[in-house]
Formats: structure tokens, C-alpha cells, sequence
């Protein structure tokens, strides 16, 4: 092919405009995938709204929750030519110091696409090829269904939405026994609600949302909070009441901060109790006072986290597939087309779940 179509960011607080280029043939080392999905993320809106600046400079194709085939590969890679996979949010270049220690996350040469390179708002997409995660099932129909009504286009949140929740239940060690408290469900909280849940953990609900706090107990969670007008304290009385009815254990908490608000990770840090665990997933540019000194003084700890690491993506591939992660239920599927429109919608608080941008006609070259 010639060419492809994508919806760049060319300045901060400016739409998304359409744009075709020319596709590079993909180096020894890259994959060029055919985009079946490519989720919304609150890191798109923090590019396109909240001055987070990209990597790479603009104008940029946004998008980094792909899913799709590999329609052409470098050659080291062609055995993946025809596909289907997943996408992972962080590429790491698997060779440098830090991925050789382990710590693949934080590797300085590391591929976000939409961030370093252009994303998945498009038709195709150039990425480095050594992490991409295979669907086993997939057809060359990225409608067919492959498990309880899942697709390949619902795999696309599986790259940043549900990978980055695995990778903090994971890293938080939640097991059975334990109290695990998700601080905002939308997105990422959901995603990690669920995986707690799977790993036996009591789940604890925490969010304004009441439509949220519904779905999580639909899900299995114990305890359901909002709270709204309720003081730091009440908060904390609220879920160790819930702790306790569930039969958790009172200290050791898991406690994840996944919306992304000031107010969310006040009320996250305000949980702490002995020996908790507190995984930072959400990102805000605001800042928040805290008293570290409480770290100290229950034996805590908080830990960031930034995207998954590429080696966890086929097991959360078949946890999807098993049924043991819901994906279906929050995802809806708008035209590539509309992109406009669906962070219109955003802005305004009237989307509901994840949604990912499907190719689509318009948006053809």
C-alpha cells in the first residue's frame, strides 16, 4: 500500500485533523499493522486537553491501545506477517540495562506509540515487532467473535487498559485474604477490580460514579463507597467495615489509585493502614500534599506504575479469552471517523466504559 490515513495532533487544545502519508516499509526490527481497534485513553485527552507534552514533536498521530493484523514485518519478523495481535502500550527495547535487570517499564529506549512514534488513531501502524502479543482464534474478521462475544477490536484494550491493571494487581502481590481497595472505576480501576477479584482478594469499591459503583458489585465486589461529602476518616471507617464483613485481613492492604484526580489520590493515601501497598496507576498534573511520614510509620510503601510489561501479555490474552476478564460489557465501538466527536463527548462526561475507534470508511484514504 501507498499510503494510510490517521487523525494527528498538531498543537495542544486544537482537534485532531486528518492527514495521509506515505507508509515506510518496516525496518528489520518493526511490524506494520492493519488497525482492527485502538482504544480512547485518558492519556489522549491529557495530550490533546491538559498540555502533557508527547515525546516525539507534533503533529503526531495519537493512540496507543491497538489491536489489528501484521500486514507486513522487518526481516527478523516475517513469520508474523498475517497475524493477529495486541499491541503493548510500552515497547522496551529488551537489550538495554534496564531490561536485562527486569525493569522493562522504565527502558530509556522504549516505543508508546502515540507518544513516541505515530499511533493507532489510523488505518496502519509502524511499530517495533519483538513484543507484539498474538491472539490465538483470531480469523482475518476482526468482528468475528473469539470468547463470549469478545473480538479482536475489543483486544484493543487489552494493550493499556487491562495490561496496566494486571501489571498492578501483579506487582501489589493481591492474593486471597487480602483487602484490595480500587480508588476509581473507570478504565484501569475496573479492570483492576476484576483482576483482584480473580486472585481471591475482597474488593473494595471506591468512586463517585453510581452507575460505577453498580458495576462492581455486579462484579463481586464486597464494599461500594462514595464518598462524596464523607471525611477522610469516614472513608477509611466505611472500608475497614467492609474488610471486616468480607473476612479480609486488616493489614496489608492493597490499595490502587486509579483515577487519575487529586481527589482520588488524597483519598488513596488517606488509606493506608499496616503494612499496606499503595499502586499510583492514575496520572493527574495537579498536585497533592500528603504526609510521606505515614509510609514510615505503618511499614508501607507506594509504588508507581507505568504501562506492563510485554511478557505479562499472554497470560492476560487468555484470561480474556477464558472469560476471566470482562472486557465486552464496558467497551462500545465508534467509527475512526468520529474521533472528533467521541472526546467531545469525554469532555463532557458522556461516555460511558472504554471506547475504541474502529476504521471505517470515511476514514479511508
Amino acid at each position: 500500500m501507498s499510503g494510510y490515513v490517521g487523525y494527528a495532533l498538531e498543537a495542544a487544545g486544537s482537534p485532531l485533523r486528518r492527514v495521509e502519508r506515505a507508509v515506510p516499509a518496516p525496518g528489520p526490527g518493526d511490524a506494520l499493522v492493519r488497525v482492527a481497534g485502538c482504544g480512547v485513553c485518558h492519556t489522549d485527552a491529557g495530550f490533546l486537553d491538559s498540555g502533557v507534552r508527547t515525546r516525539h514533536p507534533l503533529p503526531l498521530v495519537l493512540g496507543h491501545e491497538i489491536s489489528g493484523y501484521v500486514e507486513d514485518a522487518g526481516s527478523a519478523f516475517r513469520q508474523l506477517v498475517g497475524r493477529a495481535v495486541v499491541v503493548p502500550a510500552v515497547l522496551p527495547c529488551g537489550i538495554c540495562a534496564d531490561c536485562r535487570a527486569g525493569r522493562p517499564t522504565v527502558c530509556a529506549c522504549q516505543v508508546m506509540p502515540g507518544n513516541d512514534c505515530d499511533g493507532g488513531f489510523a488505518t496502519h501502524v509502524v511499530v517495533p515487532a519483538r513484543s507484539l502479543c498474538e491472539v490465538p482464534g483470531a480469523t482475518q474478521d476482526p468482528d468475528a467473535p473469539l470468547s463470549g462475544g469478545t473480538t479482536l477490536r475489543h483486544m484493543a484494550v487489552v494493550a493499556d487498559a487491562v495490561s496496566t491493571a494486571y501489571q498492578s494487581v501483579h506487582r501489589s502481590g493481591a492474593a486471597r485474604g487480602d483487602a484490595a481497595v480500587v480508588v476509581g472505576l473507570g478504565g484501569v480501576g475496573g479492570y483492576a477490580a476484576q483482576i483482584a477479584r480473580d486472585r481471591g482478594a475482597a474488593v473494595i469499591a471506591v468512586d463517585v460514579d453510581p452507575a460505577r459503583l453498580e458495576s462492581a458489585r455486579a462484579q463481586g465486589a464486597v464494599g461500594a463507597i462514595d464518598p462524596s461529602g464523607l471525611s477522610g476518616k469516614e472513608v477509611r471507617a466505611r472500608v475497614q467495615a467492609a474488610a471486616r464483613e468480607a473476612g479480609a485481613a486488616a493489614s496489608g492492604w492493597k490499595i490502587f489509585e486509579c483515577s487519575g484526580t487529586a481527589a482520588g489520590q488524597a483519598t488513596a493515601f488517606g488509606l493506608l493502614g499496616p503494612a499496606a501497598t499503595l499502586m499510583v496507576v492514575g496520572f493527574t498534573l495537579d498536585a497533592v500534599t500528603v504526609r510521606l511520614s505515614n509510609l514510615m510509620a505503618f511499614d508501607a510503601k507506594a509504588v508507581g506504575n507505568w504501562g506492563c510489561d510485554p511478557a505479562h501479555y499472554p497470560e492476560i490474552v487468555r484470561m480474556v479469552l477464558d472469560g476471566r476478564i470482562d472486557i465486552v460489557s464496558s467497551t462500545q465501538m465508534r467509527p475512526l471517523s468520529a474521533v472528533g466527536r467521541v472526546f467531545e463527548e469525554l469532555r463532557e462526561h458522556r461516555v460511558s466504559g472504554r471506547v475504541v475507534l474502529v476504521p471505517d470508511e470515511e476514514a479511508r484514504a
